[in-house]
């Protein structure tokens, strides 16, 4: 089945009789696609949309396939080399299923990372969090990498009025460049306010701008043709009007 995969890739990237859009690419110019296909995974996931979830994972497939061949392509690394990877991470990340330990666990999960990021050059604890996250996961993962040597607030209450602070640093921001680093800081902080709740902010957002855009359209298709020449008030009286039925 993925050898079928294997095999147009490959095609395509033939340097002679290949795709010239597929031949152009590089590690760089995927990159983004990889990160698209992986949200509309997520979305798919969120929708409960089980066909649209087969098509995306294929998506997500191909990105992998796509990015192996052009590794091999150029003697780093295989598709087989990518899953053997894999394999064995998960095998060592198991002992508890693979292995001779007894108890096991999210706990021992963890505690077998911190023994790989030791092994490396880079000895924070905030090594491989990865640059391309998302914003708002890379933050929580900083924040969760932080608080696993101590650097944390002792509750909830910590991060709450850590808001507070962030927000009167943006209000007394005097020029655009400050302001726009006092919002980094604002929203860092409703990040870990968010964390103390276990609410997983990405997701949270995500949830935000479709519920956003569902009462949006909603309102527009009550509004009609004049919506954009509504007033504010009208548009708010529209607004209103759609929430209360939701």
């Amino acid at each position: 089945m993925v050898e079928r995969l294997v095999a147009i890739v490959a095609r395509l990237r033939d340097p002679i009789d290949g795709c010239e859009w597929d031949r152009a690419q590089d590690f760089r110019s995927i990159a983004p696609y990889t990160i698209e296909e992986a949200y509309e995974v997520a979305d798919a996931c969120e929708r409960g949309d089980m066909g649209e979830l087969k098509d995306e994972l294929g998506d997500l497939l191909l990105q992998v396939v796509f990015h192996s061949r052009m590794a091999e392509e150029a003697g780093a690394f295989t598709l087989a080399d990518v899953v053997a990877a894999i394999s064995d991470k998960m095998e060592r990340r198991h002992p508890h299923i693979f292995g001779d330990r007894k108890h096991g666990g999210h706990h021992l999960w963890e505690a077998i990372k911190a023994e790989e990021r030791a092994g490396k050059e880079d000895k924070s604890a905030l090594a491989g969090v990865a640059l391309g996250l998302p914003a708002l996961s890379r933050a929580e993962k900083l924040q969760k990498r932080a608080a696993r040597v101590g650097f944390d607030w002792p509750d909830a209450s910590g991060a709450r009025a850590k808001i507070d602070e962030e927000l009167a640093e943006v209000e007394a921001a005097t020029d655009p460049d400050h302001r726009a680093e006092e919002v980094g800081d604002l929203l860092f902080a409703v990040v870990n306010w968010a964390r103390f709740h276990g609410i997983d902010p990405e997701a949270a957002l995500r949830r935000g701008n479709a519920k956003f855009e569902r009462r949006f359209r909603a309102m527009e298709a009550e509004g009609g043709e004049a919506f954009p020449t509504l007033d504010l008030e009208s548009q708010e009286a529209l607004w209103q009007k759609v929430k209360s039925t939701e």
